[in-house]
């Protein structure tokens, strides 16, 4: 008999509620504090290219792609840092927005990116946030994550708040570029609960910045006679 077959109904369960404990250490010791710290090991002024951050991460690698797209927000020069996020989390939830599997990057976007040791001052500054959101984060409620209509609607939202960032409504870089955060940790962690939050959390922002003043309408009205000038 093998030796399966030699374990009793309670070594099977104890087995089974190991192979479930093991999952969840797997998943922590994987989880964002670990993923930063590979990353930003190795030559501080080696350049971490976007198309390299997401290889291996599977369905969190959107997590880690809109993670690093949202640090530009936080250069504290007016007007730089929207400019640099802002399309970058767009084209990050418009591949959310059609069902994309995997992200995808022109070529000219995938071989740039942050230094390491741009990288590694910015894990610092969250390292005590990352401590505490880790104490109540947990893969769950998956279905906000990985069903279609949910990604959709996550996409949606990206695109809306990366039009935002990228506009230059005064004092808001830090208010998108956390909220970009909290989406980017649901996406990482795999917590269906924390991208809830962030869905709310956005729909109000988009509320308030965008359809109250009226800044998506402006930047729309921008976009569409900039491309009928192209066009005619």
């Amino acid at each position: 008999m093998t030796a399966a077959a030699d374990r009793g109904p309670e070594d099977e369960g104890g087995g089974e509620r190991g192979r479930d404990r093991a999952r969840r250490g797997d998943v922590h010791e994987a989880g964002t504090r670990a993923l930063l710290d590979a990353i930003v090991a190795g030559d501080p002024d080696e350049v971490v290219k976007f198309g390299d951050v997401f290889n291996g991460l599977g369905n969190r690698s959107f997590g880690m792609l809109l993670f690093v797209s949202t640090l530009p927000a936080f250069i504290p020069i007016p007007g730089v840092g929207g400019a640099i996020s802002g399309p970058l989390v767009v084209l990050v939830g418009l591949q959310l927005l059609i069902g994309l599997r995997r992200p995808w990057l022109p070529g000219f976007i995938a071989r740039r990116g942050p230094h390491r040791s741009a990288m590694a001052k910015f894990r610092n500054l969250l390292a005590p946030w990352l401590t505490r959101l880790e104490r109540f984060v947990s893969p769950r409620a998956t279905a906000l994550l990985d069903h279609r209509a949910a990604n959709a609607f996550t996409g949606l939202l990206l695109v809306l708040l990366g039009i935002l960032l990228s506009l230059p409504i005064p004092f808001t870089n830090f208010l998108f570029g956390t909220l970009l955060l909290l989406f980017a940790f649901a996406l990482l962690e795999r917590d269906g609960k924390l991208m809830g939050i962030a869905w709310v959390a956005g729909v109000i922002a988009v509320a308030v910045f965008g359809v109250l003043s009226g800044s998506l309408a402006q930047a729309a009205a921008e976009w569409i006679a900039l491309a009928r000038a192209k066009l005619g």
